[in-house]
This record gives C-alpha cells, structure tokens and sequence, in this order.
C-alpha cells in the first residue's frame, strides 16, 4: 500500500522515505524562493513545517519536532513583515526591503543565543530523568540547544529581512552537516550543502538588494 513512509531509495545504506524527500525537496524550495526575495516561500515555508512535524515526530526526534510549532509561527510573523511594511520600510515592489542589523542589537542577539543554549540545555538533559518511559536520554543537549537557538535566529531575521540572517544560516547548515556526519548519515549531509550553497546565493542576492535600496 502507498504511503508517506515508503522508502523511496537507498544511498549509503540510508533509506530515504517519501516523508523525508517532501520535506527536503520543500525546504530547498522554500529556501530558494527567500533567497529570490520571493513572498511565495512563506506558503511552501508552512508546508514544510508540517512535513517535518511529521517527519521528527515519526523519527522520535522531539526537541526538533517542538520546534515546528515555533517556525511555523515565525513564518506568520514574516509573511505579515514582508507584506506591510511600514512606509519608510519600503523597497521598490512595496514590500520589506533588506536592512542590516547595529552592532548593539547583534550583542544583545549573542547574549540572548548564550542563556537560550544554557537554559534549553539543561531542560534537554532532564527530560529523560522526569520522562524516562517517554524521552530517552539525550544525546549532546547543549549542541542541539544551541543549534536550535540559530535555527530560530535565522528564521527570526529572515522575517525582518536582516542581512544578517544568511551569515545565522551558515551556521545553521555547517552546524547540520557536521552532525549528521557524525551520526553516519549519508544523504542529510548532501542536503545540508544544497542549503549551505543557497545561503551564499541568498547573502550575495540580498546584498546587491540591500547596496541598491541605501
């Protein structure tokens, strides 16, 4: 019987399923589309939250899985952003033009990403001692905090159409590739530098957007 969870082919003895490719093949869209400036990736963004709330919640991977409900509101937030910018934030399609953020504001996001990672840290590495019929122990809590307190910055600037948000998602991505190297995986790893190519396609589009609306 057909269904999400077949397994579509094998690479490197890793079995990619039809819910894994829809959501990779939706995130490279999504990530595509922003890079273009493009208000669409919004919609193919909430279809990929989806995917991998499935996608996590099937793999038992439950910090990520949480995660989606917080994307997918940012996804909100930005689509509102892009959309109504106030009058002086306008770029010349009427929508959010690129700006970069002040060196105080990138102190206080440093300073915020430290406590997140401490605090999301420690609340990953009880859940097995308060919940262990439900949450086995985790595995490096404070990497996977504090790759999740990029994952939500990237997305967070990527709705403000912060320059900045492409040097949060180079991060995002090398941070990714080098876990699910680690984790013997074979064809994330390829994924993860679909997005790491993205992102620099994306930083150098943005910037030409941004030198020109200066």
């Amino acid at each position: 019987m057909f269904s999400i969870d077949n397994i579509l082919f094998t690479i490197g003895g890793q079995n990619v399923s039809l819910l894994e490719f829809m959501s990779v093949f939706a995130g490279l869209s999504c990530v595509f589309l922003a890079t273009r400036g493009k208000v669409a990736n919004f919609w193919v963004g909430y279809l990929y939250n989806i995917l991998l709330f499935c996608m996590f919640m099937q793999k038992h991977l439950y910090s990520s899985m949480l995660l989606q409900p917080i994307s997918l509101c940012i996804n909100f937030f930005g689509h509102y952003r892009w959309t109504h910018p106030k009058k002086e934030e306008k770029d010349n399609k009427n929508q959010l033009k690129v700006t970069l953020l002040t060196n105080r504001q990138r102190a206080i996001i440093l300073c915020a990403i430290a406590l997140f990672t401490l605090c999301w840290g420690v609340f990953l590495s009880k859940l097995n001692v308060y919940w262990p019929d439900l949450f086995p122990m985790a595995r490096q809590p404070y990497l996977d905090a504090f790759v999740t307190s990029f994952i939500l910055l990237a997305q967070t600037l990527s709705a403000q159409k912060k320059l900045d948000c492409w040097g949060a998602w180079f991060v995002v991505n090398v941070m990714n590739g080098v876990l699910y190297v680690r984790a013997g995986l074979v064809f994330m790893p390829i994924v993860a530098l679909g997005y790491l190519v993205l992102a620099f396609f994306g930083f150098s589009m943005w910037r030409k957007q941004w030198i020109a609306e200066k």
